[in-house]
């Protein structure tokens, strides 16, 4: 076995890293209007170019630019498609931990207009990301096409506007087409799709939530892998793409539970991408035998290292359970990360960045005594 020359790599990670403390200020300086755009811009810009170093460091093969410039790993991205604006209806997710429960508040949506893509979304941030990386892979993540309808359902769709829904899915996958045609056009050739959608179909609570919004839950996933498949039809082959699947990931927090049976013959089976990033950090996930649905030549990236935790893994855990994993889908087939994102909003998980870090290198070091 050997290091991977092409995405997804040996040692990976999802994306989003815990915010410094400074870029923190500096957006609290410009909410309190005490610093302009350009002066934010120049903050974030410092930021992500030293977390670009600190990857490099910790001996990743790819970099993302942390999701510095964003507030969620998702709602900035989908209020600029065109046709989705905000409301001021505000959305709560139920997130459990082993203190308790929190809850998560967001603004909702509404799609009153068309589906459209007015411009390439985060063109800049990835422009910049790219100027920075040296011998390293950038990495762009955004929110799969599955998030724009299931944070709101069908309700949240103006019947006026998309009397057919099978109109409003045409339009969704074609911005979506019209998004990973302009990125690869600036030179992006890892590209990262996220998705908590078809992690949470598994659990029966929240088939039972979209029963009760009229969707058709036990069919939903499928709706969602043709959409994706429709949006990547005609990616340019120098484009790898992954999905990442997660039950939800907020302070420390998650909001769904199950295994990945419930989708996973569709999900490994059907979905058109060339690797899979699945949360595999605690009992909540399930076992390992849904992988057995992978077929070959798509990599599965383990997500074993929880970012909800500062407690390090032991190196040899992590090793007998890729071992498990291998016998349901070929070694040469894995890879190694951590389970979710560090920061997929804004406040971040309950850790520092020094601990942070020591998990990625924790993933690099593993991956290198397993893969070579």
């Amino acid at each position: 076995m050997t290091q991977r020359t092409a995405p997804p790599f040996r040692a990976d990670h999802v994306g989003s890293l815990l915010r410094p403390q400074r870029l923190l200020d500096a957006r609290a300086a410009r909410a309190a209007g005490r610093l302009d755009d350009d002066a934010l811009r120049a903050v974030e810009d410092e930021c992500v170019t030293q977390v670009v170093r600190q990857q490099a460091e910790a001996g990743l093969q790819s970099a993302t630019d942390g999701e510095f410039r964003r507030t969620s790993w998702h709602m900035d991205f989908i209020y600029q498609l065109g046709g989705v604006q905000r409301t001021d209806e505000q959305l709560q997710v139920h997130f459990h931990n082993a203190e308790g429960d929190l809850d998560f508040t967001a603004a909702g949506l509404r799609i009153d207009e068309p589906i459209t893509l007015p411009r390439t979304i985060f063109e800049e941030a990835f422009s910049f990301l790219q100027a920075q990386v040296d011998g390293l892979t950038p990495k762009l993540t955004i929110p799969s096409p599955s998030m724009v309808h299931y944070r709101g359902g069908a309700a949240s769709i103006d019947r006026s506007v998309y009397p057919d829904l099978d109109v409003f899915w045409a339009d969704l996958a074609a911005a979506y087409a019209s998004q990973v045609a302009a990125v690869a056009e600036l030179g992006c050739t890892y590209l990262q799709l996220d998705d908590t959608s078809l992690a949470y179909l598994n659990d029966p609570a929240e088939r039972a939530r979209m029963t009760a919004l009229g969707e058709d839950a036990d069919h939903q996933h499928e709706r969602y892998i043709r959409t994706i498949n429709a949006a990547l039809a005609d990616r340019p082959p120098g484009l790898r793409v992954t999905t990442h699947l997660c039950r939800g990931n907020y302070r420390s927090s998650w909001a769904a539970s199950g295994s990945y049976d419930f989708v996973a013959e569709a999900l490994f089976g059907g979905l058109d991408v060339d690797g899979f990033f699945l949360e595999y950090d605690d009992e909540r996930s399930g076992g390992f035998e849904p992988l057995r649905f992978v077929p070959p030549g798509k990599q599965v990236v383990l997500g074993l290292v929880t970012t909800k935790s500062p407690q390090l893994e032991d190196v040899d855990d992590l090793k007998r359970r890729i071992d498990e994993a291998s016998r349901y889908v070929p070694l040469d087939q894995l890879s190694l990360s951590p389970q979710c994102g560090f920061s997929s909003t804004v406040e971040g998980n309950a850790l520092t960045p020094e601990e942070q870090f020591a998990k990625l290198r924790l993933v690099v070091r593993t991956a290198e005594q397993v893969w070579g």
